[in-house]
């Protein structure tokens, strides 16, 4: 038998010698492809279990976090109004409430004021240093704090109020709006005042404003003024209650619309002088309302001759409600009837001829001067009050505090120059 280099011989030897055929190396990459296979398979589950663990923590987060902010917007501290802690959900319903009636007071005239509705607020400069946001925040607050200080001097006074008839009113007038926008009450609720909003947790603010809007009503009864206090507020404020009749016509100067000084020179003493002819025509005897028709525009005449209205006469104008170029000279105090002038408007080019009749107050403006009176006493006593009401903003959001009082320094130390 032979011997092998190893020193090895018999059946150990013929084993490591022994030659792999294609059966045999096809069967050990079947065996290679299975142990590649279980391994990937294992790889496969570690990581999937994984995956789905951090899938389930991130719902697990993404839930909490979603609790935590409900649970901060309707319990946690947003703002102070003096020792009143206001949440978010509070500080929204008044300021949604604020934005709303702002912009229903002033909707005609809102594009004139800067304010595109349709634009982010904070994206929209209100003032050099403020947005519109900014400004409604302001705005906001003093609505929060006139109400706050309201409720409570009211609670001081014993006041008692009960919103509930007034509520319920409220709540059909909203059941009505919604369906007319084709939305649930629901919807509305969070649609006007945030996602978190409901009528329940809603209510109590409602229930709170309209019991702050009664006492001040109750104040305004109570802050009217004297029959005698009226005859004095009176005379020392005549000149904006008083009233007065008189006849008017204008003579406009016709001019192109790129008129040099010189043409608007010439224009004005044409007018003048025929403003002037006119008034010596009347003084001299002749009727006024002639002397309108008479000098009218061929499109104007037909209204000065018409029998039913007196086209030239101004009945009832109170000083504020007078053109200006006119109201200094029919308010003067030594105006009398019949007096005649001629004013020019250099503004409008234009020129007046103008004749007083009578000035005189209307006793029904008593009741004007009398609720001009209680409104002053009233304010004046709820600015007292709101005085002690002082902001803090909890999350440093508004920013409206930061620049006013950077303002004021200003001013206190340019006054001190």
């Amino acid at each position: 038998m032979a011997q092998l280099k190893n020193g090895k011989n018999g059946p150990e030897a013929e084993k490591e010698q022994k030659v792999q055929t294609k059966y045999d190396l096809k069967m050990e990459r079947r065996k290679q492809q299975k142990l590649k296979e279980a391994r990937q398979d294992k790889i496969i589950r570690i990581v999937a279990g994984t995956v789905g663990a951090v899938l389930v923590a991130a719902v697990v987060l993404s839930v909490a976090a979603s609790l935590i902010r409900k649970n901060n917007v309707l319990r946690g501290t947003y703002v102070k109004a003096g020792d009143h802690e206001l949440t978010e959900l509070e500080y929204d319903y008044y300021y949604h409430s604020s934005v709303n009636n702002y912009i229903m007071s002033y909707s005609s005239i809102l594009p004139y004021m800067g304010l595109d509705t349709s634009v982010a607020f904070d994206q929209q400069q209100y003032t050099e240093d403020l947005t519109w946001k900014d400004m409604f925040d302001e705005m906001t607050m003093e609505q929060v704090r006139q109400t706050k200080a309201l409720v409570d001097d009211a609670e001081k006074a014993g006041y008692v109020y009960d919103p509930t008839p007034e509520y319920a009113q409220y709540q059909e007038e909203l059941k009505e709006y919604a369906a007319s926008e084709g939305i649930t009450v629901k919807e509305y609720y969070k649609e006007s005042f945030g996602p978190y909003a409901t009528e329940k947790n809603i209510e109590p603010l409602v229930r709170e404003g309209m019991l702050a809007n009664a006492y001040y009503n109750e104040m305004l009864v109570k802050n009217a003024p004297s029959e005698e206090e009226v005859k004095a507020y009176y005379e020392e404020n005549k000149q904006s209650y008083d009233r007065v009749d008189y006849h008017s016509f204008a003579f406009d100067a016709e001019l192109e619309e790129d008129a040099d000084e010189e043409a608007i020179n010439t224009a004005m003493k044409e007018i003048q002088n025929k403003a002037q002819a006119m008034m010596e025509a009347r003084q001299a005897g002749e009727d006024f309302e002639a002397l309108c028709i008479e000098n009218a525009s061929e499109e104007d005449k037909a209204d000065y001759e018409d029998e039913q209205t007196e086209r030239s006469l101004s009945e009832g104008r109170t000083y504020a409600g007078t053109a200006a170029v006119l109201s200094d000279w029919l308010f003067a105090d030594e105006r009398k009837e019949g007096d005649i002038a001629v004013l020019e408007d250099e503004v409008s080019h234009r020129y007046y001829v103008v004749e007083f009749s009578r000035r005189y107050f209307d006793e029904a403006d008593n009741e004007t001067i009398s609720s001009t009176i209680a409104s002053q006493r009233t304010s004046d006593y709820v600015a007292g009050l709101v005085e002690n009401y002082q902001v803090v903003d909890i999350k440093g959001n508004l920013k409206y505090l930061t620049v006013d009082r950077s303002e004021s320094e200003d001013t206190e130390e340019e006054n001190a120059e």
